[in-house]
């Protein structure tokens, strides 16, 4: 039989619908190895790594950024699972820009002088939050800046020497959530090093100093009234750490990112998972403090500080306990005496 050119298409024949029933990524997990993934082998630990300041040192204006993310088995730079670390070098007279993913941004200077410009995209009033949407302020050697989510940042140095700043955001947080900085939370806040430094030389003055725990202080913003941190997401200490003294183990489930901004040879950290029948640290890792070198003590393990140097020694830690206190989970012990 001829087939007709000019007929219209072939009928359509259904043969059936397909219904997506949205199981396809459903997977169930025996608990006992899910509920320590850790342990299985599914999710990799925080390790114990120290950052010497030989990667800062030498000539260029960059950002270094102090980069876990290999270890931590994650696609964007990492110091810790919500954290990410970095100097910031400038050299004389020049700038460097940042606009990071994140809601908190905290910076230590450890040389030189300078200035940071900011900027922050227009908001509509009602989401504007507490935070300014610009201006420049100056810091210098000791100070620490603070600033909130959706800032873009022009960092100069002044025009005579190289500046150094230590830098922590929670931009690895936000990359895992998936989620972008709403909101300021808080305003741009700069801790002056003379203010710092004289508050700390009052708590180390105080009687009962040689018996607390450590010597240091804490700080703090008007904007975080519960948790009493330095943002929602971050905690920041100065602390001494006497000579021939020792700060006895302890261990909370934030990560530290110590940065120890001076000190002589003979000062030094022990860590490790556990405490022996006399509460000293057993079978312990040690890290050689270096000035203007850094270190991250993971979650959960003890650890102590130890000043053999018979100079005193000077450190910034800067941790996620804003994030844990605000979850209750901080949980930070202390070993009893040794006995």
């Amino acid at each position: 039989m001829a087939i007709d050119a000019h007929e219209g298409p072939a009928p359509v024949v259904t043969v059936g619908e397909a219904t997506e029933d949205w199981t396809g990524d459903a997977r169930f997990h025996e608990y006992s190895t899910a509920a320590d993934p850790i342990g299985s082998g599914t999710i990799s630990a925080v390790p114990v790594e120290r950052f010497s300041p030989t990667v800062h040192e030498g000539p260029g204006t960059r950002l270094v950024p102090l980069d876990l993310s290999g270890p931590l088995d994650v696609p964007y730079p990492a110091t810790s699972p919500a954290l990410l670390a970095a100097f910031v070098v400038l050299e004389p007279g020049s700038s460097l820009v940042t606009t990071p993913d994140a809601t908190s941004e905290l910076y230590y200077c450890l040389e030189g002088a300078g200035s940071t410009e900011f900027t922050r995209a227009a908001l509509p009033a009602e989401a504007a939050g507490p935070a300014p949407d610009g201006g420049t302020i100056t810091w210098g050697r000791g100070d620490f800046v603070t600033l909130p989510a959706g800032c873009t940042c022009e960092h100069r140095a002044g025009p005579a020497e190289r500046a150094l700043l230590y830098r922590v955001t929670d931009a690895p947080l936000l990359a895992y959530l998936g989620v972008t900085p709403g909101p300021a939370r808080f305003a741009p806040t700069r801790y002056a090093a003379a203010a710092s430094l004289a508050r700390l030389a009052e708590v180390e003055a105080h009687p009962d100093a040689a018996s607390r725990s450590r010597v240091s202080i804490l700080l703090g913003n008007a904007a975080q009234p519960q948790t009493l941190t330095v943002t929602p997401t971050l905690w920041a200490m100065l602390g001494v750490l006497p000579a021939d003294r020792v700060q006895r183990p302890h261990r909370h489930q934030s990560v530290a990112l110590d940065l120890i901004t001076d000190c002589a040879p003979g000062c030094f950290t022990l860590v490790g998972t556990s405490l022996d029948d006399h509460g000293e640290i057993a079978d312990p890792i040690r890290v050689d403090w270096q000035g203007a070198g850094a270190f991250v003590t993971p979650p959960g393990m003890w650890h102590s500080h130890h000043n053999e140097s018979g100079r005193p020694a000077h450190l910034v830690p800067i941790q996620d306990a804003g994030l844990h206190t605000y979850l209750r989970s901080l949980d930070i012990r202390f070993a009893s005496s040794a006995g």
